[in-house]
C-alpha cells in the first residue's frame, strides 16, 4: 500500500461512526447482509483478500505479510430480537420478520456491533503497520452467534480448508468493565451455549370442557417449575451453569385449550460432563411430565 491509500483509509474508517451506524442498523442471525457489506467495504480499502457468503453471511479477510504463523481474529455480527429503550440518538428502531414469521424489534443488546467495529479497527492498525509483525492474518466476521449456529456454518462451509489454517485463534467480547480496561485469565472466559426447542403435544378442547382435553399448558407450567431444580439440585455446587426457559407459547384464545405447547430453553455451561448431565436431566424431566399428564414428547424435537 502507498501512503496516500493509508491517509484515505484513516479518514474513511471513523470507528465511532462505524459503531453508531452498525448499532442503528442491527440484523438478526444469518440475515447480516448490510453488516457484511460494510465489513467487505472496509476490508477492501485496507487491502485484504476478501471472501463473502461464508456460512451464509460470514466474511473472511486474509492479509499475508511474509513468513510466520497464522493468526485468526474473530468477531460476531448478529443482533437480538430485543426492543432498544436506551434513549440514545443512534438507538435502533428496526423491526423485521423473523424466521418464524413474527414481527420483532431488533437491537444490538449483546455488543456485536462493538465486536465488529473493534475487529475493523484491528484490521486497520495491522494492515497499516506491517513492520511490527509477519505471517498471515485471517479475520473472521461470523454470523448467527446468538443462534448458536454461525460458527458451525462457517466451519461446514470450509473455513479451515478454504483459508489458511490458524496457529492461534483470538476472540473477544465486551464486558461490564471500566472503560479502557482489558481483562483476561487462564481457562474458559465464557460458557458454551445450547438452545433447545421442545414441543409438548396434548389434545385440544373447548375451555368449557377441560375433561375432553389433554392440557399441554398445565404440563408446560409444571415442566418449567421442575426445570428450575436442575441447576440447584442436580449440578454440583462447584460448577457454573445456567438453565433458562426464555419462551413459552401455547394457544391464541382464552377459552380454547390448545393442542400443543412449545418451550424454548437456553443452557450455558463450561464443563462437558456438566453439560451432558443437564441435557439428560431436561430430557428426563420433560418425558416424565409429559407421561404424567398424558401428553406426547415428540421424537422430532431438536436442539438449535
Amino acid at each position: 500500500m502507498t501512503s496516500s491509500v493509508h491517509e484515505t483509509v484513516a479518514v474513511d474508517l471513523d470507528l465511532i461512526d462505524v459503531y453508531k451506524d452498525l448499532h442503528s442498523h442491527p440484523e438478526l442471525g444469518f440475515h447480516e447482509d448490510r453488516t457484511s457489506k460494510i465489513v467487505e467495504k472496509h476490508l477492501h480499502a485496507l487491502g485484504f483478500d476478501i471472501t463473502t457468503g461464508v456460512g451464509t453471511t460470514g466474511v473472511v479477510g486474509v492479509l499475508k505479510n511474509g513468513a510466520g504463523p497464522t493468526a485468526l481474529l474473530r468477531a460476531d455480527m448478529d443482533a437480538l430480537p430485543v426492543r432498544e429503550e436506551t434513549g440514545l440518538d443512534y438507538a435502533s428502531t428496526v423491526t423485521t420478520t423473523d424466521d418464524q414469521g413474527k414481527t420483532v424489534s431488533v437491537s444490538h443488546a449483546c455488543g456485536h456491533d462493538l465486536h465488529t467495529t473493534c475487529l475493523l479497527g484491528a484490521a486497520r492498525i495491522l494492515s497499516q503497520d506491517t513492520t511490527t509483525w509477519s505471517g498471515t492474518l485471517v479475520l473472521v466476521f461470523q454470523p448467527a452467534e446468538e443462534l448458536g449456529a454461525g460458527a458451525q456454518a462457517m466451519v461446514d462451509d470450509g473455513l479451515f480448508e478454504r483459508f489458511p489454517k490458524p496457529d492461534i485463534v483470538l476472540g473477544q467480547h465486551v464486558s461490564p468493565l471500566p472503560a479502557g480496561t482489558i481483562a483476561g485469565h487462564a481457562g474458559p472466559s465464557y460458557a458454551g451455549s445450547d438452545s433447545l426447542r421442545v414441543r409438548l403435544v396434548g389434545k385440544g378442547a373447548h375451555g368449557s370442557m377441560p375433561e375432553n382435553s389433554v392440557d399441554p399448558v398445565v404440563m408446560a407450567a409444571e415442566t418449567v417449575l421442575r426445570l428450575q431444580t436442575v441447576i440447584s439440585r442436580e449440578v454440583p455446587s462447584t460448577a457454573t451453569a445456567v438453565l433458562t426457559v426464555g419462551s413459552i407459547h401455547a394457544g391464541d384464545a382464552a377459552n380454547v385449550i390448545p393442542g400443543e405447547a412449545e418451550l424454548q430453553l437456553n443452557i450455558r455451561s463450561y464443563d462437558a460432563a456438566v453439560r451432558r448431565r443437564i441435557l439428560d436431566s431436561v430430557d428426563r424431566i420433560v418425558r416424565g411430565r409429559s407421561g404424567h399428564r398424558r401428553c406426547t414428547y415428540p421424537t422430532d424435537h431438536h436442539r438449535d
